[in-house]
Formats: structure tokens, sequence, C-alpha cells
């Protein structure tokens, strides 16, 4: 298994792997209408030119992705996935050391996840990251997690 980063060339292979990742989170909110799965090849694209993407490949396939970028002196984190076959594995703890890494002067790293998505939750609070705010999502009886972790001194 490989962390390296990602190109447009990478975008159809990444929408694929994030509507399947997806689908367990979708499942959980009973919402197969969260942006993950909506998200067109298009928008996709788009991504790109704003934001890193990395990915994590195992014989040439694409089995986990992560993006980033920064806004002043944070790193906005998002789209943490790893192909359901491959979860448990430690890939996703491998994908998000690499965002820091690429990202490494930045003074937090930020992302948010569904306040239902308890594995999420507990992954990011081992990797250091502590719940900010919660907020409701749009109009649905759900709520979004903030969660921040702040660079060493």
């Amino acid at each position: 298994m490989e962390i390296s980063a990602a190109t447009v060339s990478d975008a159809a292979e990444i929408l694929a792997l994030q509507k399947l990742a997806y689908l367990s989170e979708a499942g959980i909110y009973n919402d197969f209408s969260i942006p993950p799965m909506t998200q067109t090849l298009e928008g996709l694209v788009a991504d790109f030119g704003c934001k890193t993407f990395l990915k994590a490949t195992d014989g040439g396939r694409i089995i986990g992705s992560v993006n980033g970028f920064l806004k002043g002196d944070r790193c906005l984190i998002g789209r943490l996935m790893v192909h359901p076959d491959f979860q448990g594995r430690g890939i996703g703890t491998m994908l998000m050391a690499a965002v820091e890494v690429r990202f490494a002067g930045a003074r937090t790293w930020e992302l948010f996840t569904g306040g239902l998505s308890l594995r999420n939750i507990r992954l990011y609070e081992r990797l250091g990251y502590r719940i900010t705010r919660r907020e409701k999502f749009g109009g649905s009886r759900f709520a979004v997690v903030f969660m921040v972790k702040v660079r060493e001194a």
C-alpha cells in the first residue's frame, strides 16, 4: 500500500470509491442524498483546482483518499474514505497522518463528520482531534460534529 498525491486523472476512480465508501454513512442517516453521494465528476474535478488530494493505492487500485486545503493557518480536511474491503487496517489513520504532514505548516487541522458517525468520531479522537461544536445539518434532524487538532508547540 502506498500513499501519494492524486491528480485530476484519478478523479473518476476517487468518485466511484467515494460513492461506495459513503454508502455506510448514508445508511446511518437513512439519507442517500448526502453530498458525497450526489457529487458529480465535474464537481470533483473542480475541487482539484483548490484542494490537495491524496490517495492510498494497492496494486495500482485506489483504495482510500482524503483531501485538504489551507485557509489562513488552518488546514481544512475533507472526505476521508477507505474502500469497505480495506477498512480496519489503519489506512484511514495513515491518510490522516499524510494530510497532516502535507500541511505541516498549519496551526490547526479541522474537519467535520456526522454526529451519529461514532466510528469516525472515535478515529479522529484517537488521532488527537477534539469536538469543538455541533450544528444541525441543513434542514435535517442530524447534527454535524466539527473537530480540531492543534499543532503542538
